[in-house]
C-alpha cells in the first residue's frame, strides 16, 4: 500500500495532542512496511517533527487551492489518502475525489469539533447543548463523503450513531497508542508541587488555566501554603503571562519539551477542563509518567472505560480542590491513583494492539470500499452537489491568484 497523509499544519508533538496522534498514525502505518507519504500546505515551524529523518518518509510542501496538485496527486497515486481534520478534507477531498476516484479517503477526526463546540456554547450560556450545530454541518458531511473516519474516543462513536445518519462501516474506534510507563518514575517523596500542561492555542486549556486561577487554586493553597502550581503550555499568549504570580505560588513557565520528563517531577496533574472532546494527552502522558491527575468528568471521558480512575472525577471547583489536596499529603491514596493509571494505559492504549491495528482496520475498508460507497447514499449525494461549491470556491481562487 502507498499512503499519503495530508496534514493541516506540519506536526508538532512537542506542542499538542494533535501532533502526537498524527506521529501515532505514522507508526502504526510503519509497522505494515507501507510506503508512506506526509503532504502539508503550511509552513514548518522550529517545533515541527523532522518526519523524514526520524520516521524515514517522503514529505511534501504543497499549495492550497492550486491545480498543481492535481498532477502532484496522480503521479503519486496513493491507495489510501488520510486528512488529518476535516478542515483537511474540505481542502482537497474533492480534489482526490476527482483524480483518483479509486483512492481510499479516510479522516483522522483527532476529535469531534461539534461536541467540543456544544460543550462551550452550553459554558457560555447555560443552554442544553446540542451537537447538531453549524460545526457539525460540516464535520459530519465530511465523514458522510470520506470512506472510513478514525474516532479517538468510545464516547464520540456513541454520540455519532445516535444523533448523526452514519453507516456503522464509515467510522471506527482507534484511540491512543501508549508505550510502557518510565521505568525511573520518582515516588512519592521524591516528587513536590502541582502542574498543569496544554497548549494555549486550544481554548479549553485556556478556560481551565483561568478556572483554576479564579476558583480552584486559592482553596489547594490556602490548604498547602508553600505549595505550587507550575503551568505549562506552547505559544503561550501575554494574556496567560499576566496570570503568573509568585506570590500566590501560580507560575506560568511556558512550553515543556518532553511533557513526560516534566510530569515525572511533580507530584500531581491538574486537569480542570470544563469543555472539550476527544481523548486527552495530557492525562496519557501523567499515566507513563506515573503522576496521578485530578480530572473532571470531561477531561476523564473515554480515558478509563469501566477501570477506576483511583481518585474523585468532579467539576465542582471545591471537591477539585479536595481531591487534588488529598492526592498531594495522602501517600497511599496517591499511589493507588497512580496505580490505577498504569493499569488504564496498560489495558486501554497498549501500543503492542493498537499500533498494527491500524493497518487492519484501513485495509478492511480498501477492500470493502466498492460495497461501502454503493451503501452510503447521504454520501454519494453530498460528493456530487456540496463538493461542487468547495470545488468552484478553490477554483475561484486559483484563478484569482493568477
Amino acid at each position: 500500500m502507498r499512503i499519503l497523509i495530508i496534514g493541516k499544519i506540519w506536526p508538532e508533538p512537542t506542542s499538542s495532542a494533535a501532533g502526537t496522534r498524527t506521529v501515532d498514525l505514522i507508526r502504526a502505518l510503519k509497522t505494515a512496511s507501507w510506503e508512506i507519504h506526509f503532504a502539508c500546505s503550511a509552513q514548518t515551524s522550529p517545533h515541527s517533527a523532522n518526519l523524514a529523518h526520524t520516521f524515514e518518509i517522503e514529505t511534501h510542501p504543497i499549495e492550497l487551492n492550486s491545480s498543481s496538485f492535481d498532477s502532484w496527486l496522480k503521479q503519486l497515486a496513493p491507495d489510501i489518502v488520510i486528512f488529518d481534520r476535516y478542515m483537511t478534507e474540505e481542502q482537497f477531498g474533492w480534489r482526490v475525489a476527482t483524480n483518483l476516484p479509486n483512492a481510499l479517503r479516510v479522516i483522522d477526526t483527532s476529535d469531534l469539533h461539534c461536541l467540543r463546540e456544544a460543550r462551550h456554547q452550553n459554558l457560555k450560556t447555560g443552554e442544553t447543548p446540542s451537537v447538531r450545530n453549524e460545526i457539525a454541518l460540516r464535520e459530519i458531511a465530511c465523514i458522510l463523503r470520506s470512506d472510513l473516519s478514525l474516532i479517538i474516543s468510545e464516547y464520540e462513536m456513541k454520540i455519532l450513531r445516535q444523533e448523526f445518519p452514519l453507516n456503522d462501516s464509515s467510522i471506527t474506534y482507534w484511540p491512543f497508542a501508549l508505550g510502557p510507563p518510565l521505568s525511573d518514575s520518582p515516588a512519592f517523596d521524591q516528587r513536590e508541587n502541582f502542574m498543569m500542561i496544554g497548549s494555549f492555542m486550544h481554548e479549553p486549556n485556556w478556560d481551565a488555566v483561568r478556572w483554576c486561577q479564579k476558583e480552584i487554586w486559592p482553596a489547594i493553597r490556602s490548604a498547602l501554603p508553600h505549595a505550587k502550581l507550575d503551568i505549562y503550555g506552547s505559544y503561550t499568549p501575554a494574556k496567560a503571562k499576566q496570570l503568573h504570580s509568585e506570590k500566590n505560588g501560580f507560575l506560568i513557565k511556558g512550553r515543556a519539551d518532553d511533557a513526560i520528563s516534566t510530569l515525572k517531577r511533580y507530584r500531581v496533574n491538574l486537569a480542570p477542563l470544563r469543555f472539550g472532546a476527544g481523548l486527552k494527552g495530557k492525562l496519557a502522558d501523567a499515566f507513563l509518567a506515573g503522576t496521578p491527575s485530578v480530572a473532571t468528568p470531561i477531561a476523564a471521558e473515554g480515558m478509563r472505560g469501566s477501570l477506576p480512575w483511583g481518585s474523585n472525577v468532579s467539576d465542582d471547583p471545591g471537591q477539585f480542590a479536595k481531591t487534588a489536596i488529598q492526592l498531594y499529603t495522602n501517600r497511599s491514596e496517591w499511589s493507588e491513583t497512580q496505580s490505577a493509571g498504569y493499569s488504564i494505559a496498560q489495558k486501554r492504549f497498549s501500543e503492542s494492539y493498537w499500533l498494527p491495528k491500524l493497518p487492519e482496520l484501513l485495509e478492511t475498508a480498501y477492500n470493502n470500499r466498492k460495497t461501502n460507497r454503493d451503501n452510503n447514499f447521504i454520501g454519494q449525494l453530498l460528493n456530487h452537489h456540496h463538493h461542487r461549491s468547495t470545488e468552484f470556491m478553490s477554483r475561484w481562487i486559483e484563478a484569482k491568484n493568477k
